[in-house]
C-alpha cells in the first residue's frame, strides 16, 4: 500500500477533511518553525553584537513573538491530536461498514478463499492498526511535504553551501528508511497473518468445544492455540526489533548530516565569510529539515500493521462484483425446476455434485440422496444461487411462461420465495419467540401455533421454563441440536414460501419428533408448496414423491475453483431474507 493511498479517500470519506486539515496544519507548522528559528537567531545575534547595552529593551518584542509562535505550534499539535483521534474512529467505522457490506453482498458469489475468521480478524483487531497510521504516520508524511521543503528553501536562501549540504544528505534518510521498511512491511504482514490464524483457530475451538470435551480432545487443541500464539508473539518481537534498528539507523544518519552542516557553518564563521545571525539560523533550521523525515521513519512501524490491514480491506472492497442475473424470477409456486447435468467443482479437483440431473416438480416432495460429501448441500446452495455451477444448467420452467435459466434470474427475486433450513441453523441471542419470528415483520399467532405443532416445537416450548420467552444464547445455546432444528423448520414454515429447501431436517430428532416433522412436510405438500430435502434416513426418503441421486467424482480437469460453499456463513448474514433458519 502506498503511503497515502487514494483508495483510502475513496472508501472512507471521513479521511478527506482530515487530510486537508493535516495539510493546513503542516503548512502553518512550517511557517512557525521558520519564524521561531529567525527570532532566536536575531535575538542571540543582537545580544552578542550589542554587548548587553539595551539588549532587553530591543529584544522584548521578539521574545513576545517567540512565545506567540510557541503557542501557535502547541495549538496546532492539539488540533492535530484532537481531530486525528476523531478521524480514526470515523475512518475505521466507514471501512468496517464498507467491508462488511461487501462481504455480505458478495460472499455467496465470492471467488476468494478468505474465511470468515480472517475477515472477522480484519474487521476487528486488524483495522485497529489504522490508529497509528492516521494519528502519527500520516501527519508526519504531510509535514515532510511541507516543513522540509520550506526549511530547505530558507536555508538555501540564506546560505547556499549549507543548502547544498542539506539537499545532498536528505536523500540518505529515505534510502535507509526504504531498506529497513521493506523488512518491516514483511514482518507486519506475517504478524497480521499469524493474528488471523490465531483468531480462526480460537473461533473454531470455541464453536467445537463441547464436541472436543465430549471426546477428550480439548487439551490437544489448546497446544495448537498455544503454538500459534507463540508464533504471533515471535512475529511481534521481530517487528519491534526492526523498529529499534530503524530508529538507530535514522538517528545516526540525521546526526551525521546535521554535523556536516554544523562543521561547514563553524569553519565559515571562524573565517568571517558568514555572519552570526545567518549561521545561527542555519544551525537551528538544519535539524528541523531532517526531523519530519526521521519521525516519519519512527512512526512507520506504528502504522505498518494498519497499512497491511488496509491493503487487505481494499482487496476485499475491490474484488470483482459477482455476475448476477437481472431478470425477475417467475412465481415458483407451479414452476418446475430442471437440473441438467449440474456439476460444481470443489477445491482439490473433485466435482460434487457431478452430473446431477432430475426434475423438481411443483407441489411435491423431492429427496436428494447420496453418500456424504457427494454434494447434496452444495446443490441446495446452487438452487439458491449461492454457488455458481461449473457446468450444466438449472432451469426454471413456469407453467405459463418461457423457461429461464437460474443464472439469468435476479437472486433476490428467488430468495423472496424460498425458505431454507441449513444443517446448522442460525440462532441469535434472544428469546425462542424472537428466533422463530426472525425475518418476519408481522405474524398471526394462530399460524405460529399451527407451524409449531407441525414440527413438534410446541412440545419443546411447553417444556421450557418460560415458554416462548425462554432466553437462548448465541448459536442456540440452551437448546439441544434437535430443538434447534425444530425451531429452524418452524421459522421456515412461517414464511409464505413457494419453495422450501431442508438440509437433513430430521438428523437430530428422535422417532416421535421425526414423525411430527414428516407430518409437517406432508402438510406443506398438501398446500401446494415444492419441498426439496436432503435425506439420509430411509423413512424420510420413503416420504418423498421423487428421488434424485447425487454423486461426486474426481474432475478430469484439475482447474482450481476457489469459490467456497459458505452455507453456514451465509445463513448468518441472510437470516432475515431467504434463509429462514
Amino acid at each position: 500500500m502506498r503511503p497515502l493511498d487514494p483508495r483510502l479517500l475513496r472508501h472512507a470519506r471521513a479521511a478527506r477533511p482530515y487530510v486537508v486539515l493535516t495539510a493546513a496544519v503542516g503548512t502553518l507548522t512550517a511557517a512557525a518553525v521558520v519564524g521561531q528559528a529567525a527570532v532566536v537567531a536575531h535575538v542571540v545575534a543582537e545580544a552578542a553584537g550589542s554587548q548587553g547595552r539595551g539588549t532587553i529593551t530591543r529584544t522584548v518584542p521578539w521574545l513576545v513573538g517567540f512565545g506567540a509562535l510557541v503557542g501557535v505550534r502547541t495549538l496546532l499539535t492539539w488540533v492535530q491530536e484532537r481531530f486525528g483521534h476523531r478521524a480514526v474512529t470515523a475512518v475505521t467505522g466507514q471501512l468496517r461498514a464498507a467491508v462488511l457490506a461487501k462481504v455480505v453482498a458478495d460472499r455467496p458469489f465470492s471467488t476468494t478463499s478468505d474465511g470468515t475468521a480472517e475477515v472477522t480478524t480484519l474487521l476487528t483487531r486488524g483495522l485497529d492498526g489504522l490508529d497509528g497510521y492516521l494519528t502519527k504516520y500520516l501527519p508526519q508524511l504531510l509535514l515532510v511535504s511541507t516543513v522540509t521543503p520550506v526549511v530547505l528553501a530558507v536555508i538555501w536562501w540564506n546560505d547556499t553551501i549549507a543548502g547544498i549540504t542539506v539537499l545532498l544528505t536528505l536523500p540518505l534518510v529515505p534510502l535507509m528508511m526504504a531498506v529497513v521498511g521493506l523488512s518491516t512491511q514483511a514482518a507486519s504482514q506475517r504478524r497480521l497473518g499469524t493474528l488471523q490464524q490465531l483468531g480462526a483457530q480460537v473461533l473454531d475451538l470455541i464453536a467445537g468445544l463441547p464436541t472436543l470435551r465430549a471426546h477428550g480432545r480439548e487439551s490437544f487443541q489448546g497446544r495448537q492455540v498455544r503454538a500459534i500464539g507463540d508464533a504471533h508473539r515471535q512475529a511481534t518481537m521481530r517487528t519491534l526489533a526492526s523498529a529499534f534498528l530503524s530508529s538507530l539507523v535514522l538517528e545516526t544518519m540525521t546526526t551525521l548530516s546535521v554535523a556536516l552542516v554544523a562543521v561547514g557553518v563553524g569553519l565559515r564563521l571562524v573565517n568571517g565569510s558568514l555572519d552570526l545571525r545567518t549561521g545561527l539560523l542555519v544551525l537551528i533550521l538544519a535539524p528541523e529539515a531532517f526531523l519530519p523525515l526521521r519521525m516519519l521513519g519512527v512512526h512507520y512501524h506504528a502504522s505498518a500493521d494498519g497499512l497491511a490491514a488496509c491493503a487487505q480491506a481494499f482487496a476485499v472492497l475491490e474484488a470483482p462484483a459477482p455476475i448476477r442475473g437481472r431478470q425477475a424470477a417467475p412465481d415458483l409456486r407451479g414452476t418446475t425446476v430442471r437440473l441438467a447435468d449440474v456439476r460444481v467443482e470443489q477445491p482439490g479437483g473433485t466435482c460434487a455434485p457431478d452430473g446431477a440431473s432430475g426434475v423438481i416438480a411443483p407441489g411435491r416432495v423431492t429427496a436428494l440422496v447420496g453418500a456424504s460429501g457427494s454434494g447434496k448441500s452444495t446443490l441446495l446452495a446452487a438452487l439458491l444461487g449461492l454457488r455458481p455451477v461449473s457446468s450444466g444448467r438449472i432451469v426454471l420452467e413456469p407453467a405459463s411462461a418461457a423457461p429461464v435459466a437460474l443464472s439469468d434470474v435476479d437472486p433476490h427475486s428467488v430468495w423472496a420465495q424460498v425458505a431454507w433450513v441449513p444443517q446448522q441453523p442460525s440462532l441469535v441471542p434472544g428469546t425462542v419467540l424472537d428466533n422463530v419470528l426472525l425475518g418476519c415483520d408481522e405474524f398471526d399467532p394462530s399460524v405460529l401455533t399451527a407451524a409449531a405443532v407441525r414440527t413438534g416445537l410446541a412440545t419443546v416450548v411447553a417444556g421450557l421454563p418460560h415458554g416462548w420467552q425462554t432466553t437462548v444464547g448465541t448459536g442456540g445455546v440452551g437448546l439441544s441440536a434437535g430443538q434447534r432444528q425444530r425451531l429452524a423448520v418452524t421459522r421456515a414454515l412461517l414464511r409464505d414460501a413457494s419453495l422450501v429447501l431442508l438440509d437433513e431436517p430430521t438428523a437430530h430428532l428422535d422417532a416421535e419428533a421425526e414423525a411430527a416433522m414428516h407430518a409437517g412436510l406432508a402438510a406443506l405438500r398438501s398446500e401446494g408448496r415444492t419441498v426439496v430435502v436432503v435425506a439420509h434416513r430411509p423413512s424420510l426418503v420413503a416420504l418423498a414423491d421423487d428421488v434424485i441421486e447425487i454423486r461426486a467424482h474426481a474432475a478430469e480437469m484439475h482447474t482450481h475453483d476457489p469459490s467456497n460453499a459458505l452455507e453456514s456463513v451465509h445463513s448468518d448474514s441472510m437470516s432475515t431474507g431467504v434463509v429462514a433458519a
